[in-house]
């Protein structure tokens, strides 16, 4: 993905767009304004970002340390570690070949973890940036004042609550997001982690002279690639998610 693309998708120029145009919106400008207005902003912020960063990418992905991201990429990683040593520990023979087959599922899953767990940081740091309790008391006090507002003051109270309304359901949209990645970010690495006690099992059993549990193997296939093709399939709804093509008109 390139440089800009990845700005494009940072879930920070998200909000921040989503905010211009519902301010925009809130001191009267047409709907279609308000859109161009939110869209502008997301594009000129991931314009700066990239111009301030030249072709320079990061030497590794940020991932916010002490995070629950963190922990289950890390748990992820070691699993995957014991995994590529355990491969190397086997004598040659059909179990190590067909355990060797695993390592670029192994390799794949790992480096989608890696993604989604910079993504989830990404998406942390933006919501961290919003009270989400202070907007809930600015609504809850507009709608009272709503109610026995005076008629000149009507439309201003209610675009002003439809901003708020706005960036809410952004706040919201993200929060689901990163709550989605989560998930399987644990699942996926308590997967990895079985897959390689698994693993063990099968060389004990090898090595104790049982004969090859083939339909086993199979099984872990089938399992990892399962883990593999979960992962991706998260990417993809989160990327579509924080897409601004999809976000609702402001």
């Amino acid at each position: 993905m390139s440089r800009i693309g990845e700005e494009l998708r940072d879930p920070w120029g998200l909000l921040l767009g989503a905010t211009a145009g519902g301010a925009a919106w809130a001191v009267s400008v047409h709907p279609a304004g308000a859109v161009f207005v939110g869209v502008t902003v997301w594009l000129v912020k991931a314009g700066v970002t990239v111009a301030q960063g030249g072709d320079a990418r990061p030497a590794a992905r940020v991932v916010a340390a002490g995070s629950r991201e963190a922990y289950w990429l890390d748990r992820a990683a070691a699993a995957a570690r014991d995994f590529g040593e355990l491969s190397a520990s086997l004598e040659d023979g059909p179990l190590a070949g067909r355990i060797a087959l695993m390592r670029p599922q192994i390799d794949d899953a790992l480096a989608t973890l890696e993604r989604l767990a910079e993504q989830a940081s990404r998406t942390g740091t933006a919501l961290g940036r919003f009270d989400p309790a202070q907007l809930s008391r600015e609504h809850e006090r507009l709608t009272r004042e709503l109610r026995t507002a005076k008629k000149g003051v009507i439309d201003d109270i209610g675009r002003a609550l439809t901003s708020l309304a706005a960036q809410q359901d952004v706040i919201a949209r993200l929060t689901e997001t990163r709550d989605q990645v989560l998930a399987r970010m644990e699942s996926s690495a308590i997967g990895i982690e079985g897959l390689v006690a698994r693993v063990v099992e099968l060389s004990a059993m090898t090595t104790a002279g049982a004969l090859e549990p083939a339909r086993v193997l199979d099984e872990l296939a089938d399992s990892l690639e399962g883990v593999r093709q979960g992962l991706h399939e998260t990417e993809r709804i989160t990327r579509d998610a924080l897409d601004p093509h999809d976000a609702p008109d402001r």
